[in-house]
């Protein structure tokens, strides 16, 4: 077994194999600094172990070295680790929660708990002395305890327990070092003890305290911990305080749990300083604190203080963790911190590492007191990233106003800017790489020198909310931002006194709902700048910066490019064919191509559908000068990370996606040579660099078949099933209705059918196209081969209807979602409390609104759907009398109709129960 025969140090002597996805995670940036940071070293080695959103990181300072632990779809919420330092535990919230023990010696996980706690995961872990049992405590409104012994293969604990909600939310946990069958936790305003034997758990709840207890504060309870030589606990609090817990009757060893309720209760409460304790620890033959000030102290069994290690530029403590290794017990050496009793023996403590709640870690060094700072990270969100664009130069913004520049090819740090006024929303180089540009939460906008980070002119106040987008032109000539109040803002670089600046140009208010992306581009026939902004109100706007002039922005085009999705994230496309298009994604898991001069629809391709649709998309920079048309495409959805092989025709094996920080990933940047993608996680405040490997993907690709093989699987049945079948007898019926159903003539066998047919096609196929996304696919057959031959398309095979009908229908087929969300909004409520819209309305409705029918049109469909059409198969329009249609609809149709009577009844489409 790896596990058996893994020894410490392991972990980092292993060469790195190449890894067979076209996505692996390469380095993490950041960490989770709620959580503890523990100390895996031993002697003057400093291996750290963190969390960083779902992964745990093994980072090994010195050799600058990461080993990521990843297994958790969601957060990791908690973890802890054994006291010989091998084994970890790690567990999560949300969906799918997972509890799983790691060996930090191989990195192997070798326990898996699923379905834990189901409802919300878990929100507190401790691991026992001799490392065979686990204690959890859920994270949902009514919390449950539970004891595992993981080294069993069961998914059902040793014993459970439900807590009341009047406890409080239970978030710390911990065992008693001496016995495995007790352990403690406590809330901010209580504190549980528990004793279990197999099948059985008893937990002994304390008395709330309160001012009158002990005639003092107590304040908030942070963390507690049994004392290390007799029976008492202890509790520090937010007001500076210990409280001392300690039996009324003496605890037996039997398994017997004969022990009454309440039989803990809080005899002292010790007042050891004014400074709220955050860390309550047992070290050795110490009690250790630590505090909001920074200071750790050290105290005897009798809560004398021995010690005490401050340092002025330390924040609140989160965790401590010592070293595995005592020191050498020195000579009497004026280095030691001696003892705070007076005794002439010094105390010395193991070295430990500190971290803070503002994102430090620092390694104290006890026998010289020197407080060494190992990582200062960004202690808010992490929106901001952009690579350079010929370095391997990676720039990073929070919004703690921590701007920091990485060397990702020798993974150092090289410098940072704290801009204290505001937070970082978003930075671009320009694509000289000489200048870096940042928009602040404040509106204001920054112009730094690449390197230094220092500012190259003073800053700009223009926008009037914060600043979500930000780009330069392809000369470096012009900026644009676009920020929270829908407005686009333009700067522009003039000579003034001999010397080159930026000035504000214009800015103005474009579109009516948040924008999504701004983009630059070059004119096709001019090396001219141009520039486009996309919105949430479904407009593509291009500005004419020619024309623009000292506060005028010019529009020189306004054009709507969706009819019911909303555009989420704008590209150009690469030039693989003879047309230039405009690549758009929308939340309907579609992407599009535009034609980047008329801004008509080319072709909709359906997109990556991995959970979440595109939110942001980059063309990956290739160095592939053997084949220039491989080109690849990056995108990030809500929580994943992806590639996607170009050009994009629909076919799902051409894509992949792995999750990458499943609270929300805020941003990507691509680097120079495309060798690495960087994503940032915004509320989880780190940034993760992913290392590419295309092969990867054009293996996956290859194997997903090719020409139609992907696409007859995305069939209902695949190409064998009835779905299909039933497809092939439509499109043959549509070639003899287009020859005329009653002729006698001998008829052409073909494999095509005419354009005209398409929509009838879909339709009989479940797909229920809009007036507008029927003449986008009619068109876009028939101008395939404009371009090349100057020829027009007039018909279409059974294959590449197969294509159209895929790629144009909705990605998850019928939604009863939609119409009842349309009843809501155009609805109300009737006397039994259902939402329902009038028969004289619904039909004004049909007329007046969207694609607007004419009274004709309405009668003659709502006959029809009724089974109630004259007309043999209710197909010609021309026969038809509408003169009863509105006896018809009013006898047949209810005042009031409800979503599922406009379902189920008129459109005749299938409800479930």
């Amino acid at each position: 077994s790896l596990v058996w025969a893994a020894r410490p140090g392991l972990l980092f002597q292993e060469d790195k194999q190449t890894t067979l996805h076209p996505l692996s995670l390469s380095w993490v940036l950041g960490y989770n600094s709620s959580l503890a940071v523990h100390s895996l070293t031993d002697g003057e080695d400093q291996v750290l172990l963190y969390v960083s959103s779902h992964t745990a990181v093994i980072h090994d300072m010195l050799g600058n070295r990461q080993y990521h632990l990843q297994g958790h779809t969601n957060v990791i919420s908690c973890l802890c680790v054994s006291d010989d330092r091998r084994w970890v535990a790690t567990a999560d919230r949300g969906p799918d929660a997972l509890i799983i023990v790691w060996d930090s010696f191989s990195g192997i996980p070798v326990r898996t708990i699923f379905d834990s706690h189901p409802e919300d995961g878990v929100s507190a872990i401790a691991i026992s002395q001799n490392a065979k049992y686990l204690a959890t405590i859920s994270a949902g409104t009514v919390q449950r305890v539970c004891v595992w012994k993981w080294t069993l293969p069961t998914e059902k604990p040793m014993c459970s327990t439900e807590l009341r909600p009047e406890f409080g939310h239970q978030d710390y946990v911990i065992f008693n070092p001496q016995n495995p069958y007790e352990f403690v936790s406590n809330s901010k305003t209580q504190v549980i003890f528990y004793l279990w034997v197999n099948g059985t758990q008893d937990e002994r709840t304390t008395s709330p305290l309160s001012l009158q207890t002990f005639n003092s504060a107590v304040g908030h309870f942070s963390q507690s911990v049994f004392h290390f030589n007799n029976s008492q606990a202890l509790t520090g609090t937010s007001a500076g305080k210990l409280v001392v817990w300690d039996t009324v009757s003496p605890r037996t060893p039997s398994k017997e749990l004969q022990v009454k309720p309440h039989s803990v209760k809080a005899t002292k409460l010790v007042p050891v300083q004014k400074d709220g304790l955050t860390v309550l620890m047992v070290f050795e033959s110490c009690i250790v604190t630590g505090d909001v000030r920074g200071q750790v102290k050290f105290y005897d069994g009798q809560l004398q203080l021995l010690a005490c290690y401050s340092h002025s530029k330390v924040g609140p403590i989160q965790s401590i963790s010592f070293s595995k290794t005592p020191l050498d017990p020195p000579g009497a050496s004026p280095a030691c911190s001696t003892s705070c009793t007076g005794s002439s023996q010094p105390f010395i403590a193991r070295n430990f590492i500190l971290s803070t709640s503002d994102a430090t870690v620092l390694r104290v060094a006890t026998d010289r007191a020197n407080f060494e700072k190992v990582m200062e990270e960004a202690k808010k969100a992490v929106n901001a990233v952009a690579c350079h664009p010929r370095q391997a130069l990676v720039a990073m913004g929070s919004h703690c106003g921590l701007l920091k520049l990485w060397d990702y090819q020798h993974t150092k740090h090289l410098v940072s800017r704290i801009f204290p006024e505001a937070g970082i929303q978003c930075l671009s180089y320009d694509p000289e790489g000489y200048f870096l540009a940042a928009g602040f939460t404040d509106g204001s906008v920054y112009i730094l020198d690449a390197i230094s980070l220092q500012s190259s002119c003073k800053e700009f106040k223009f926008s009037r909310g914060p600043v979500t987008h930000i780009g330069f032109s392809h000369d470096s000539e012009y900026l644009a931002t676009a920020d929270e109040k829908y407005s686009v803002t333009v700067y522009k670089r003039v000579l003034r006194n001999g010397r080159r600046c930026w000035e504000h140009l214009a800015g103005l208010h474009s579109h009516y709902k948040p924008i999504r992306s701004i983009l630059f581009g070059v004119q096709l026939d001019s090396n001219e700048p141009r520039l486009l902004s996309l919105g949430e109100d479904r407009q593509l706007v291009e500005y004419d910066l020619n024309s623009s002039s000292k506060d005028h922005l010019v529009v020189l085009h306004r054009d709507r490019i969706e009819q019911v999705a909303v555009p989420l994230c704008l590209a150009w496309y690469p030039q693989l064919s003879t047309e230039s298009f405009i690549l758009t994604a929308n939340n309907c898991y579609k992407m599009k191509l535009y034609n980047t001069t008329t801004k008509m629809c080319r072709k909709t391709l359906l997109g990556p559908t991995y959970g979440s649709p595109l939110e942001k998309i980059q063309i990956l920079p290739t160095t592939n000068a053997t084949d220039p048309q491989k080109c690849y495409l990056a995108y990030i959805t809500k929580d994943k990370v992806g590639l996607q092989i170009l050009p994009v025709d629909g076919n799902p094996h051409k894509s992949s996606a792995f999750i990458c920080h499943p609270d929300g990933v805020s941003n990507l940047a691509t680097s120079y040579d495309g060798r690495y993608i960087f994503t940032v996680g915004g509320s989880d405040c780190t940034v993760m660099k992913w290392e590419v490997n295309l092969n990867a993907l054009d293996a996956a690709a290859s194997l997903g078949g090719e020409d139609l093989i992907p696409f007859y699987d995305l069939l209902d049945g695949g190409k064998e099933g009835e779905f299909f079948r039933e497809l092939e007898d439509y499109f043959y019926y549509a070639q003899l209705r287009s020859h005329g159903i009653d002729t006698l003539e001998t008829r052409q066998v073909s494999t095509h059918i005419p354009l005209e047919e398409i929509p009838s096609v879909m339709r009989a196929m479940g797909f229920y196209p809009s007036e507008e996304k029927i003449e986008e696919m009619i068109n876009e057959v028939k101008f395939s081969k404009y371009v090349d031959t100057g020829e027009q398309v007039t018909k279409i095979n059974l294959g590449d209807f197969i294509k159209l009908y895929i790629n144009h229908r909705p990605a998850f087929g019928l939604s009863m979602k939609k119409i009842q969300r349309a009843f809501q909004v155009l609805g109300y409520d009737n006397e039994n409390g259902d939402k329902v819209i009038d028969r004289g309305d619904l039909l004004l409705l049909l007329q007046c609104r969207g694609e607007h029918m004419t009274e004709d049109e309405l009668a003659w469909c709502l006959t029809t759907l009724l089974g109630k059409h004259p007309g043999e198969g209710g197909s010609d329009r021309d026969t038809y009398d509408p003169s009863g249609a509105a006896a018809l609809t009013e006898e047949e149709i209810p005042a009031e109709i409800t979503a599922e009577i406009f379902a189920a009844d008129i459109l005749g489409l299938p409800v479930a129960e």
